[in-house]
C-alpha cells in the first residue's frame, strides 16, 4: 500500500515501524497524515501477525502536532456558526439531564482518536523521539507504552502557547509517568523537555545519541515482539484498571487473566521451554 504522509514497513521479527514522513511542517499530525497513521495502526491492532509497534518521524521531528495554521481559520467558521445559529429547542433527554445532554457538551467530541487507539492497543507499542514532539505530537508519544528518546529530544505540552488546554489525554496520562508538579509545570509553561529531562523525570523510558535512536527502539521492539503478547495484552489492561481500583477489585480480575493465559499455547511453551532449558519461541497467542 502507498502512502503520502508516512511510511510503513514490518521488520522480520514482525515489528511494524510507522514513520511520520513530512519534513516540511515537521510531521504536522492533521488530515492525511493521521489518516494514514490511524489506518495502520488499526491494521496493526487487527493482524495476528504485527507483534510489536514502532512511531517515528522522519527528519528533525518526530511531530509538530496539530497545524496551528488551521486555527485561526476553525475560529473564523465557530464565529460565523455563532452569529447563523437558530434558536434550539431542548429534547426530552437534554431537559431530563441538562448538563449531561447539552448540545454543547456532545459537540465537544471525545479527543484524537490516535489516542483512544494506541491506549487501547492490546500489543506494545513505542514512541522513537526524534527531535520535537510538541502538543497533540507529545500526546501521540505519551499514548504509547514505551518512549525511546533521542538527546536531540524535545516534549513540549505546548498547548497553553495558543491560550488552551491538551484535549488529548495528555493531563491523564502525564501525572502516572511524571507526577502532578512536573505536569502542571510542562502545561502551565509551555516550555519544552530535553531528552536527558525526559528520562531523569520518568517521562522516557531510555535515552540514546541521535544516531542510535532507532537502534535502540528496535532492539527493546524486538525482544517484546518475540514473547507472549497475548499475555501482555491482559497486563496493560491490569494495569490501566488498576489507577481506579484497590486491590480488592484488582484481585478477581488479575485471577481471571491468569486462567486465560493458561489455556494458550505461549503458557505451554513457557513451561516446556523452562523444563527443557532452552528459548521457549512464543506466538503471541
Amino acid at each position: 500500500m502507498s502512502f503520502e504522509k508516512i511510511k510503513s514497513e514490518t521488520t522480520k521479527d514482525r515489528v511494524l515501524v510507522i514513520t511520520m514522513d513530512d519534513p516540511p511542517t515537521l510531521n504536522s499530525y492533521s488530515g492525511t497524515m493521521a489518516a494514514e497513521v490511524e489506518s495502520e495502526v488499526r491494521r496493526f491492532a487487527e493482524d495476528p501477525e504485527l507483534r510489536s509497534l514502532v512511531i517515528t518521524g522522519a527528519g528533525r521531528a518526530f511531530s509538530s502536532g496539530a497545524n496551528v495554521r488551521t486555527f485561526n481559520s476553525n475560529i473564523e467558521a465557530r464565529e460565523t456558526e455563532k452569529k447563523e445559529e437558530q434558536e434550539y429547542v431542548p429534547t426530552g433527554w437534554e431537559r431530563l439531564d441538562p448538563i449531561y445532554w447539552s448540545r454543547e457538551t456532545r459537540n465537544y467530541g471525545t479527543g484524537p482518536a490516535i489516542v483512544s487507539l494506541l491506549h487501547n492497543l492490546q500489543k506494545p507499542s513505542f514512541a522513537a523521539v526524534n527531535g520535537h514532539a510538541y502538543g497533540l505530537g507529545c500526546g501521540v508519544a505519551l499514548s504509547c507504552d514505551f518512549r525511546v528518546a533521542a538527546k536531540s529530544a524535545r516534549f513540549n505540552e505546548a498547548f497553553i502557547r495558543n491560550g488552551i488546554v491538551p484535549a488529548d489525554g495528555s493531563a491523564w496520562q502525564l501525572p502516572k509517568l511524571v507526577g502532578m508538579s512536573n505536569t502542571l509545570w510542562m502545561q502551565y509553561s509551555g516550555e519544552a523537555v530535553t531528552g536527558e529531562d525526559a528520562y531523569r523525570i520518568g517521562l522516557a523510558n531510555w535515552l540514546t545519541e541521535d544516531d542510535q535512536l532507532m537502534d535502540k527502539t528496535m532492539e527493546v521492539a524486538t525482544k517484546l515482539a518475540r514473547g507472549p503478547v497475548y499475555a501482555m495484552g491482559l497486563l496493560k489492561q491490569l494495569v490501566h484498571q488498576g489507577y481506579q481500583q484497590d486491590l480488592s477489585q484488582h484481585l478477581p480480575i488479575a485471577s481471571r487473566a491468569q486462567a486465560l493465559t493458561r489455556e494458550t499455547f505461549d503458557h505451554k511453551e513457557g513451561v516446556r521451554a523452562f523444563i527443557e532449558k532452552r528459548e521457549p519461541q512464543f506466538r503471541g497467542a
